[in-house]
C-alpha cells in the first residue's frame, strides 16, 4: 500500500497532511466520535539521522504542548540509521536518545503511542522510531530487522550457515516481521485488505498498558523465553539491596 492509501483507509473521516525536509511527515486526522489522531512519519525508504529524528522529536514535543491525550501514529518507511560521518561525530545515538525520551514522555502523559511500519526499517532506524512507541504494528511490506544475519555474522565471527540454522529455531536470531512478532516487538500484523480504521479503533480501545510487556508476550509466543524471567529475578533482587 502506498502512503495515500494507508491514510485514506485509517482515516475514512478525513486528514491533514504535510512533508516536511529530510522525508519527515505530520498531520493530523479525524476518528470521527472517537475523537482526533496526531501521526508523524519518515517517508519513502529515506535513511534515519540526526536531522530527521530531532524534527520528529519536535513534533513530538508540540503535540505534548497542545494540551491533551490525542494518540501519536508513527508511521515509518525508512532504511537504516544514516551512516554518515556528520552524523556519527554530532552524536547520531543521542538525537535517537532525544526521540525515544520524548516518546515515552508522551506516553507519561496519557497519549497512546503507536509505531506503524510500512516499510523497511533497520538497525537504528527502526531503534530511534518504532521500537520506542508503546505498540509496534506491521503492515505487509514492513520489514523490521536490527541486524541482517551477514552483519551478524560478521560481528560474532559465527560462520553465516551456523546464523542460518540458529535462526530456524530461536526467532531472535533472525530478523523480519514473523520473527519479531514472536519476540513480542511487533504487537500485531495487520492486513492491507481489510479495513485499517477497524484496527486501529480496536487496537485503541484496548487499556493502555502501565509497563512494558514485551518480554512476557515474547514468552507466551514461544520467541523469547528467558528475557522476562531474567527481569523478574533482576527486579526482585534489587528490591532487596
Amino acid at each position: 500500500m502506498t502512503l495515500d492509501e494507508i491514510l485514506t483507509s485509517l482515516f475514512p473521516a478525513g486528514h491533514k497532511k504535510e512533508r516536511g525536509p529530510f522525508n519527515t511527515l505530520r498531520g493530523t486526522a479525524s476518528r470521527g466520535a472517537d475523537g482526533n489522531i496526531a501521526f508523524i512519519g519518515i517517508t519513502d525508504g529515506a535513511p534515519v539521522g540526526i536531522d530527521n529524528a530531532l524534527i520528529l522529536a519536535g513534533h513530538v514535543l508540540s503535540i505534548i504542548e497542545d494540551g491533551g491525550a490525542i494518540p501519536i501514529l508513527v508511521l515509518i518507511n525508512a532504511s537504516i540509521q544514516n551512516m554518515t560521518r556528520r552524523d556519527e561525530l554530532l552524536g547520531l545515538n543521542e538525537y535517537f536518545g532525544h526521540l525515544n525520551k520524548v516518546l515515552a514522555f508522551a506516553a507519561l502523559r496519557g497519549h497512546r503511542t503507536i509505531a506503524l511500519l510500512y516499510g523497511a526499517a533497520a538497525g537504528g532506524a527502526l531503534i530511534g522510531t518504532s521500537l520506542p512507541a508503546q505498540i509496534l504494528v506491521t503492515l505487509p511490506g514492513g520489514d523490521p530487522s536490527v541486524m541482517d544475519l551477514p552483519s551478524m555474522a560478521r560481528v560474532t565471527k559465527l560462520p553465516l550457515g551456523r546464523l542460518q540454522e540458529m535462526a530456524k529455531t530461536t526467532p531472535i536470531f533472525a530478523p523480519g516481521v514473523e520473527n519479531y512478532f514472536l519476540t513480542g516487538a511487533v504487537t500485531e500484523k495487520w492486513d492491507a485488505e481489510k479495513p485499517l480504521a477497524d484496527r486501529l479503533t480496536a487496537l485503541l480501545s484496548q487499556p493502555a498498558a502501565t509497563r512494558d510487556r514485551r518480554d512476557e508476550i515474547g514468552f507466551e509466543r514461544k520467541g523469547r523465553l528467558q528475557a522476562a524471567a531474567i527481569a523478574r529475578r533482576v527486579q526482585e533482587e534489587a528490591a532487596h539491596v
